[in-house]
C-alpha cells in the first residue's frame, strides 16, 4: 500500500501538528501491520534531521522535495501536481485541509474547529481560508479523524460532515524519542508553567493574574511561559504583567527543546492551561506525565479528557485561579492526590495504540481492510 502524506508541518521547529504527525510516522516504521507499505512523504524543504527513518519491521519512507513556498498555493497546486504524479492508494493530511484535486481518497485529520466556532480569534483572511478549505477538505474526505467526541460533533455541526465518516483517535504522551523525565532539584521557588502556542483563547492575560494574586501568598511564586505569541491582535504580555503589578514574575520563552522542555516539566511546581477552546489539549497530559498537578478551564473537552486527574477552574475568576494554584503549591494531600490521579490517566493513553486506529482508518480508505474493528467511531 502506498500512502501519500503532506509533511511539510515537519519542518522548522515542529509543534502541536508536527509533533503529532512525526509521532505516527515513528509508529507506522515500526508496526509489522504496516509491513510492505510505503510512505511518500511530500514537503517543500529536504527531510529533517530528526525524522525516524526507522529500518524496522513496518512500513518504508520516501522523502519527495515538491518545489515551491509551503502554504496554501503549494499543497492545492504544487502537492497536488506531486501527488498525482505518483501511483498511490490514499493521501493523508494530517493537518486540517488536503489538496482538493486529488483522484485517490483522502483522510483527513481535523483537531479542532475553533476558526469555526470562533471565527473572531482570527485574523479576517487567515480565518476564511481556514473555514473554506476545511469545509471542502472534510466533505470530500473518504474519512475524518479527530480527537475527542467533543471535536467529532463540533465539525458535524459547524463542518456538515456526517458523524458515520468521524473517527476518534485521542492522542497520547509516551513519545519515542522523549528523554526520560528528570529528577530535578527542589527548585528555589515556587514556578507555574504554561507549555503551548499562545492564542486568546488560552488566557494569558488571566494567568499572569491569577498568579500575581497567589504571589501574596506564596513568595516569590513565579510564571515561567513556553510558547510562541500567535495572538491577533498581539497581546503585549510583559506590558500586562508589568500593569498587574508583577513585572518580575512573568519569564517568556518562544521554544525550547524536548529536553529543556523535559526539565521545565520537572522543575516547576504546578501547570496551567486556562484555554476555553481546544481539540483535545495535549500539554496537560505532558505535564502529568512528568509529575505535575494540573489546572484547567472547567470545559466539555477537559471533562472528557482529563477526567478526574485535573483541577477545574472557571473563566475570568481569577482569584479561583490563584486559590487553585495556592492549594496545588501548598497544601500536600491535595497536591499527592492529583499527580497520583495523573499518573493513572496517562497511563491510559498510548502512541502505540493511536499509531494503529489511524492506520486501521487509512488503510480502510484507501480500500483495504486490516480485519480490526476496534476503531472508536462516535454515535
Amino acid at each position: 500500500m502506498r500512502v501519500a502524506i503532506d509533511a511539510s508541518e515537519l519542518g522548522g521547529r515542529p509543534t502541536g501538528v508536527g509533533r503529532y504527525l512525526r509521532e505516527l510516522i515513528a509508529r507506522w516504521t515500526r508496526m509489522p501491520a504496516c509491513d510492505g507499505s510505503q510512505l511518500l512523504l511530500y514537503a517543500p524543504f529536504e527531510a529533517p534531521a530528526t525524522l525516524d527513518h526507522s529500518s524496522g519491521p513496518g512500513a518504508r519512507t520516501t522523502w519527495r522535495v515538491v518545489g515551491g513556498a509551503r502554504g496554501t498555493l503549494w499543497q492545492q497546486r504544487d502537492l497536488a501536481r506531486a501527488v498525482r504524479a505518483d501511483a498511490v492508494d490514499v493521501f493523508f493530511a494530517p493537518a486540517y485541509t488536503a489538496p482538493l484535486r486529488l483522484a485517490c481518497p483522502t483522510v483527513a485529520s481535523i483537531h479542532d474547529v475553533s476558526f469555526a466556532a470562533r471565527p473572531e480569534w482570527y485574523a479576517w483572511t487567515h480565518g476564511l481560508r481556514l473555514r473554506l478549505l476545511a469545509r471542502l477538505s472534510a466533505r470530500r474526505a473518504r474519512a475524518v479523524l479527530t480527537l475527542t467526541r467533543f471535536s467529532a460533533a463540533e465539525i458535524t455541526g459547524h463542518l456538515g460532515v456526517s458523524a458515520d465518516r468521524i473517527h476518534v483517535v485521542p492522542l497520547a504522551v509516551d513519545y519515542l524519542d522523549a528523554p526520560p523525565v528528570p529528577q530535578a532539584p527542589a527548585a528555589a521557588v515556587p514556578v507555574v508553567l504554561f507549555v503551548g502556542s499562545i492564542f486568546e483563547r488560552r488566557h494569558l492575560p488571566l494567568l499572569i493574574e491569577a498568579t500575581a494574586l497567589a504571589r501574596r501568598r506564596i513568595p516569590g511564586l513565579q510564571l515561567d511561559v513556553i510558547g510562541e505569541n500567535r495572538t491577533s491582535p498581539r497581546q503585549d504580555l510583559e506590558r500586562i504583567a508589568h500593569d498587574a503589578g508583577a513585572a518580575d514574575v512573568l519569564r517568556l520563552r518562544d521554544y525550547v527543546s524536548d529536553a529543556d522542555l523535559a526539565a521545565a516539566y520537572a522543575s516547576a511546581s504546578v501547570f496551567a492551561f486556562l484555554s476555553e477552546y481546544e481539540g483535545f489539549g495535549l500539554t496537560p497530559l505532558e505535564a502529568m506525565r512528568g509529575g505535575l498537578p494540573a489546572i484547567v478551564l472547567d470545559t466539555p473537552v477537559a471533562r472528557e479528557v482529563y477526567g478526574a486527574a485535573a483541577t477545574y477552574v472557571p473563566l475570568g475568576d481569577a482569584q479561583a485561579v490563584a486559590d487553585a494554584l495556592t492549594r496545588l503549591v501548598e497544601d500536600p494531600v491535595e497536591r499527592a492526590a492529583r499527580i497520583a490521579a495523573g499518573d493513572a490517566l496517562v497511563a491510559g493513553y498510548k502512541w502505540n495504540d493511536a499509531a494503529r486506529r489511524t492506520w486501521d482508518v487509512v488503510v480502510a480508505a484507501g480500500g483495504q481492510s486490516t480485519g480490526r474493528r476496534d476503531v472508536e467511531t462516535p454515535a
